[in-house]
């Protein structure tokens, strides 16, 4: 058995970047961005109102001053010509500032007689101008790896980047073994189950930038499992669920040995999740996770979610931590480094997390109502409430 750090540094380390494409702008939220993007123009790219008002010579600003309105500067529709001493262009918000003038008096602050406005004994005495690239200058940079939000797509349209380089989503072939199992919807006999893990880890690497492909259910035997295998072919990564541990009907790394893997690890000192392996088959990276359905998702972001990142492009490394107040004690941990499934939040004003009191690997329910792991390494002592701890958050 190996360490989580060690099997994290292993699975990682079967990975690389993908190559990149171009996806339209509307299509790039959520990819991750696999080149430095450059600004094509000035944001503003025009000196511009930053309220709805006049446009003066500074210098002439004082109270009671009178201007004449020689035109009207809208956005989309600047005012052509140059204003001059004692004259003034009614402006909007967003509109270009006319040639001449170097302020904005707001609207609130003037009175208005025909072409004619008056400034009031008391203004406000902010310039209300946005200077042209007082955003961004032509050149500025967005940098990658970056996994792209809404503000950012919001920021590359503005930069006129109609095309973004992304990298390639990573192709996940998801193969959930044994006889016991049934596809949702379907009837399930006396002694089977429904098939839960597989659509709880496809919507789980989706979330993290793949495109996860659920394949039919392999029975537990040599020839189901080989098809199933065969059947990821062009497969960046491939995960199968169960049939990974050393029971009798636990063939999956029997038969892909068979098919060519080569075994970086089996078995990993953690709860839950010790009965894993991974390696690399079929030109793909693979990962046999254990059949338990909480299992299953921890161990989908304690190792999946880090070897995603390797693959959009992201430093090599596993899941941040953050640290917390420990809401409840615990007992001493044992030899294996343990993922409790927890509640984190703030109370009194402090990150604080509470560890769920049943943590069997089969209670779904559990996980459910959870938002965190808090990991507890090795043989650590016993934990009083208001001692810190590390955090995974989901």
């Amino acid at each position: 058995m190996i360490s989580v750090a060690e099997a994290v540094e292993k699975v990682t380390g079967l990975c690389a970047p993908l190559d990149s494409e171009f996806v339209p702008l509307r299509q790039a939220a959520g990819r991750v961005l696999a080149k430095d993007v450059a600004a094509l123009r000035d944001q503003p790219p025009f000196a511009a109102s930053a309220m709805d008002g006049f446009a003066v010579i500074d210098a002439e600003v004082a109270p009671g001053a009178k201007f004449r309105v020689i035109g009207e500067s809208a956005a989309g529709s600047g005012f052509d010509g140059r204003v001059k001493a004692g004259e003034t262009v009614r402006i909007f918000t967003g509109a270009p500032l006319p040639r001449g003038a170097d302020r904005v008096i707001i609207q609130e602050d003037i009175s208005r007689s025909g072409d004619v406005i008056t400034l009031n004994a008391s203004y406000d005495p902010t310039a209300y101008i946005r200077p042209a690239g007082d955003d961004f200058k032509a050149g500025a940079r967005l940098h990658a790896p970056r996994r792209l939000s809404a503000n950012d797509v919001a920021l590359l349209a503005s930069m006129n980047i109609a095309d973004v380089p992304v990298y390639r989503r990573p192709v996940v072939a998801l193969v959930a073994t044994g006889d016991e199992l049934v596809m949702p919807g379907e009837q399930p006999g006396a002694d089977q189950i429904i098939a839960s893990n597989g659509f709880g880890l496809a919507a789980l690497l989706e979330q993290y930038g793949a495109e996860p492909r659920v394949l039919p259910i392999a029975k537990d035997n040599p020839a189901s499992l080989k098809l199933a295998l065969r059947f990821c072919e062009g497969a960046d990564l491939i995960v199968t669920i169960g049939g990974a541990s050393v029971g009798d009907h636990d063939i999956v790394q029997d038969v892909a040995r068979e098919l060519g893997l080569e075994t970086a690890f089996y078995k990993v000192s953690m709860r839950p999740g010790k009965p894993l392996m991974a390696g690399r088959l079929i030109d793909a990276a693979m990962v046999g996770l254990p059949g338990n359905p909480v299992s299953s998702m921890v161990c989908g972001h304690v190792f999946l979610r880090p070897m995603l990142s390797v693959m959009q492009g992201f430093p090599t490394g596993p899941l941040s931590r953050d640290l917390a107040r420990l809401g409840t004690a615990l007992a001493a941990n044992g030899g294996r480094e343990h993922y409790m499934r927890a509640q984190l939040g703030v109370e009194y004003g402090q990150l604080t997390v509470h560890s769920a009191d049943r943590q069997d690997s089969a209670l779904l329910t559990v996980l459910t109502n959870s938002n965190a792991l808090l990991v507890r390494p090795p043989h650590d002592p016993a934990k009083s409430v208001g001692d810190m701890v590390e955090v995974i958050r989901f």
